[in-house]
């Protein structure tokens, strides 16, 4: 007997946990394909969890980037989340939108032959405030009735507080709310998607009320192979089931793609639609030739800046042994303490080459010496503090490819951080803009010395070299499949998010973004996927 459902949804990530709930909200009959695990795990219920799953974990898929000439031959490392929620199951939590000349200008970009594109901030602002319970705010940009539970960190390091002092002494405004009225101007604590000790995640807040629905069938641990297309309709999947066995599924209505921007051109190509050229390479039969599948790949460049402490300050040792069992026994007795904080307390923003701009680098500060795949025997763990320089609107562009006509083989990715040579100008501006607030004010006092980059030399191309040695990503792949008019032929999407040239298949995951956002991405993706939840139900209506 055949499976089949009203809609599928392939990936349960941020996006496609969202429009989820979005077509269950209108009593549509959906089923949901997420390859990975189930969400119920108390570390990843923990806001400190997520530090157990930068580097190794089941519920993280860890894609490596072909060999990049430009930085060394280095391999990128892109931790992708392989857990219903996606990425906002194992992230660190950051709540942040992106900025409204963002969406304005992919509203210009699509209406250049669709006189109402729809996809401008004045729009989008009511998905943003009404998908949040807001624990502090409640104005025309936050809501406090909304399923997604923010809040701002119950625990702050107090060198934290020495760092956004520090900021401000460079002539940075302290910003009470990164998503307000002036929202990527200036340093400020972060909102985190977590409330009282509990993630918040895309799961828990569009899926969990679902769980007992008649209407969700939930498939987990079931990857999804290929499409299946009869003239130019796609009208099912192809999936392996969480035994192994290898199924089809069949939609009445639409086939919506969510398993992100590394996943969701993978399908698309092994699905026959790609460029007809790159296709043919693997003996793929090319069912739509679609030359932008895979490209556009944009993700945020970072680069650190390292210090060691002059005393016992920061987090060092705090994830170990003993100390691990007492905060752990206090965060489960009292609901206090350092558990309750995802370690990324504080930020900013600034155009360290331009004040007056828009801000171009954003900045993370963690009471704590970074440790990752780049400086694991470089440097000796220590009492210390990091802050990542991160490039928000990157001109830098990689691509997605296939590696074989194997399902099971990862994507060839090559990110191109930093390739372009304006993203390396900024990023090093916003290095020598941050590596002040460690040389003066508060935070100053507290610094030993700083590791990275090397103080010995810090001429321009000293710090390029430095940034091209430790550039890793922020987590963010964007724009594989992306919207764009009538006239741009490497368009993958229209603006309703629909395949162009295919009938009843749209994306709404990151790929679909054509330029990416400000800031971190794990609340434009969930937009994303209430968006297109509420074009599939508009054309039920029509």
């Amino acid at each position: 007997m055949a499976e089949i459902s009203e809609y599928i949804v392939v990936g349960g990530g941020a996006s496609g946990c969202a429009v989820t709930s979005q077509l269950l909200k209108k009593n549509k009959k959906v089923t949901l394909f997420e390859a990975g695990h189930n969400n119920k795990n108390f570390l990843i219920d923990w806001p400190a969890g997520f530090f157990k799953f930068i580097n190794k974990s089941k519920f993280a898929t860890y894609h490596k980037t072909k060999p990049q000439k430009h930085l060394f031959d280095r391999e990128n490392i892109v931790p992708q989340g392989n857990v219903l929620g996606g990425g906002t199951s194992i992230n660190a939590q950051v709540y942040m939108r992106g900025r409204a000349e963002d969406y304005d200008e992919w509203n210009d970009i699509l209406s250049i032959n669709n006189n109402k594109a729809d996809w401008d901030w004045e729009t989008l602002l009511p998905y943003f405030r009404n998908m949040e319970t807001n624990g502090t705010f409640n104005n025309k940009h936050h809501s406090q009735e909304g399923p997604l539970k923010v809040s701002h960190c119950k625990y702050i390091n107090e060198l934290t507080h020495d760092f956004v002092n520090s900021v401000a002494s460079l002539g940075l405004e302290i910003v009470d709310d990164f998503n307000g009225d002036n929202p990527q101007n200036g340093v400020g604590y972060y909102q985190f998607m977590n409330s009282n000790g509990q993630r918040s995640s895309a799961a828990n807040a569009y899926i969990d009320p679902e769980r007992n629905n008649p209407n969700l069938k939930l498939k987990l641990n079931s990857g999804v192979k290929k499409l299946i297309i009869e003239n130019n309709k796609v009208i099912g999947v192809e999936y392996i089931d969480r035994t192994g066995e290898h199924k089809n599924y069949f939609a009445e209505k639409e086939v919506i793609l969510a398993p992100g921007s590394f996943i969701t051109p993978k399908l698309l190509m092994l699905s026959g639609i790609g460029d007809e050229k790159e296709l043919s390479e693997h003996n793929i039969k090319c069912v739509h030739h679609l030359p932008g599948v895979g490209k556009n790949l944009m993700d945020h460049p970072e680069c650190p800046l390292i210090a060691r402490a002059n005393g016992k300050y920061g987090y060092y040792k705090q994830g170990e042994g003993w100390r691990m069992i007492k905060n752990g026994i206090e965060f489960l007795i009292r609901g206090t303490g350092l558990v309750n904080s995802v370690g990324v307390e504080a930020g900013a923003f600034v155009n360290p080459l331009n004040r007056n701009d828009l801000s171009y680098i954003q900045a993370f500060f963690v009471p704590s010496i970074y440790m990752n795949a780049d400086t694991i025997g470089v440097i000796e763990p220590d009492y210390g503090m990091s802050i990542t320089t991160v490039m928000t609107k990157p001109k830098s562009r990689g691509y997605v490819k296939l590696r074989s006509s194997n399902y099971e083989d990862p994507p060839e990715i090559s990110l191109n951080l930093l390739k372009h040579e304006d993203d390396l100008k900024m990023m090093v501006a916003g290095q020598k803009f941050f590596m002040e607030s460690l040389k003066q004010g508060p935070l100053s006092n507290k610094v030993k010395e700083i590791i990275l980059p090397n103080q010995k030399d810090l001429d321009d191309k000293k710090i390029e070299e430095h940034c091209k040695r430790f550039v890793r990503t922020n987590y963010h792949p964007a724009g594989t499949a992306k919207m764009g008019a009538d006239n741009d032929h490497m368009a993958v999407l229209n603006s309703k998010l629909q395949v162009r040239g295919l009938d009843n298949l749209r994306v709404c995951d990151m790929s679909a973004m054509p330029i990416i956002n400000s800031g971190n991405t794990s609340a434009p993706a969930m937009m994303l996927g209430l968006r297109c939840g509420d074009f599939l139900n508009d054309n039920n209506i029509n």
